[in-house]
């Protein structure tokens, strides 16, 4: 996929999100998902850093805002885990394998099956600028000017309404973003705090985005999206990762994630 048609870009302009079924084969996402199976399998995570994920801004605060291994996480591959999963020792409940939520956050540019499906031939496009409560991605990783972040969202599993697809509100791009994530004064507990505030949004401006196996979804950086929460029997993979117009833009310095001299933002294509 060397760059999306004119009517492609066209919707992606105009709705913030674009699906493109089929954009990895079965045997790639059989591939990702096997490795994904061997580095849970090697997972050694101490319990004084196993941690559920949320996307709740007082839980982040409370979680992920105040401890190092969220924030030094950017330069590593790390295990984020479901709500509920550990007693109040920090024993798992549930089999290691069914407790993860997110695995970063750098395992596009570590892991060498993840690297090679990030720097793929098909993500190169020169030509084109558990519950998951509603966010923007800018609001996490915010550039100057806006705009210039890119995700994709590549569905491992069919991604259905039963089981947890992504949810969008058409062209809630166009508006600027709500709310930051910052990293507040080393030292400062805890490590982040949010500038402004998630708005309270009407349910009924969500569309469903279901997608087969193997679709890509983009999203631009300040289209307003969710998921539900995952109520059927099925398990919903995704692999997701950001790219970043390089040329004029500037990475804040007060994001959460920052480059580092061991792993700096490499470049898709020169």
């Amino acid at each position: 996929m060397a760059c999306l048609s004119p009517s492609q870009l066209q919707k992606f302009q105009e709705d913030g999100f674009l699906v493109l079924e089929g954009f990895l084969s079965a045997d790639e996402c059989e591939a990702m998902q096997r490795r994904i199976d061997e580095i849970v399998a090697k997972m050694d995570v101490p319990l004084h850093c196993r941690m559920e994920f949320s996307t709740q801004e007082e839980e982040q605060l409370r979680a992920q805002g105040s401890t190092d291994y969220f924030l030094s996480s950017g330069d590593k591959i790390r295990f984020f885990f479901e709500k509920g999963v550990f007693d109040k020792q920090g024993n798992f409940l549930v089999p290691p394998e069914k407790s993860i939520n997110k695995i970063g956050h750098a395992l596009h540019a570590l892991d060498p099956v993840f690297r090679c499906v990030t720097h793929s031939h098909k993500v190169q496009q020169p030509h084109f600028g558990g519950e998951v409560a509603p966010h923007q991605d800018a609001s996490f990783l915010y550039t100057e000017p806006l705009g210039r972040v890119l995700g994709l969202w590549i569905a491992l599993e069919d991604a259905m309404l039963e089981n947890g697809c992504l949810w969008f509100i058409p062209g809630s791009h166009t508006g600027g973003v709500s709310r930051r994530m910052v990293r507040t004064p080393a030292g400062s507990v805890p490590g982040t705090s949010f500038l402004g505030s998630e708005p309270i949004r009407d349910n009924s401006l969500f569309v469903p985005t279901p997608v087969l196996r193997g679709a890509l979804v983009l999203i631009h950086g300040e289209v307003v999206h969710k998921s539900e929460q995952n109520l059927s029997d099925r398990s919903r993979q995704a692999y997701t990762f950001h790219l970043m117009e390089a040329a004029g833009t500037i990475w804040s310095p007060d994001n959460w994630l920052q480059p580092t001299p061991e792993l700096p933002f490499p470049p898709l294509y020169t």
